[in-house]
């Protein structure tokens, strides 16, 4: 598969919705069951802040590799709309982020599973 090929929309496209059912399913395992507080949870990671959050302490710790990086700057670069909630930058981080989450699910599960580790680990 060629990953240029694949569009940065269809990247962040996919990997939103793996990001989203990936966190569901973090927060279904780790026991909670009230829909309520289900969806407060899932929101603090799934929000484009929440995201941002992530990506940003993730960076710091120099988790990303050159392609990731690559893939990120393409997804992040794709939103060109002004979001009704939230700002420019954080939607345009989320989106970078949701690309590399793309990317990683289609070529890389082993490094998806890594990702995802982290993400729970910095997003606490």
């Amino acid at each position: 598969m060629n990953i240029k090929e694949i569009s940065s929309n269809s990247l962040s496209f996919i990997g939103d919705a793996v990001y989203t059912l990936r966190v569901r399913e973090h927060f279904i395992n780790e026991g909670f069951q009230n829909s309520k507080q289900l969806q407060k949870l899932c929101n603090s990671y799934n929000s484009a802040k929440g995201q941002m959050n992530v990506y940003l302490a993730l960076k710091e710790l120099a988790f990303f590799n050159e392609m990731e990086d690559y893939i990120f700057k393409r997804g992040r670069n794709h939103i060109t709309h002004i979001p009704k909630n939230g700002d420019l930058d954080s939607y345009k981080i989320a989106s970078g982020l949701e690309a590399i989450v793309g990317y990683l699910y289609l070529t890389d599960k082993k490094r998806l599973e890594e990702l995802f580790k982290e993400i729970f680990k910095v997003g606490k």
